[in-house]
């Protein structure tokens, strides 16, 4: 079993910056390992992914304002999150060894932005 714990949300004007930070219990440097965030009312949906190759994606409505990066010795990934906007305010979720489905999530943190 694998323990994802994530850190860094928080409550933010917009326009301003978080960073979020996902520590694996053990080493998935052969997984691909990403964010998710889900909105009140909303499905969850893929925020950003990082693959062991270090291909990266990222979904339309965050690009150029999110990065996502990878300290593979410390089993950890980051989300850099810039000129936020209300509308991500959301649970942000890391999850691990993504295949059709990620098979190991966090337990979710929250990201509230305010105008």
């Amino acid at each position: 079993q694998v323990q994802l714990d994530e850190s860094g949300g928080g409550s933010v004007q917009a326009g301003g910056s978080l960073r979020l930070s996902c520590v694996a219990s053990r080493d998935l440097s052969r997984c691909a390992m990403a964010w998710y965030r889900q909105a009140p009312g909303k499905e969850r949906e893929s925020v950003s992914r990082v693959n062991p190759d270090g291909s990266i994606s990222y979904t339309d409505s965050v690009k150029g304002r999110f990065a996502i990066s990878r300290h593979i010795r410390n089993n950890t990934i980051f989300l850099q999150m810039n000129n936020l906007k209300t509308e991500d305010t959301a649970v942000y979720y890391c999850a691990a060894c993504i295949y059709t489905t990620p098979n190991y999530w966090g337990q979710g943190i929250q990201v509230t932005v305010s105008s």
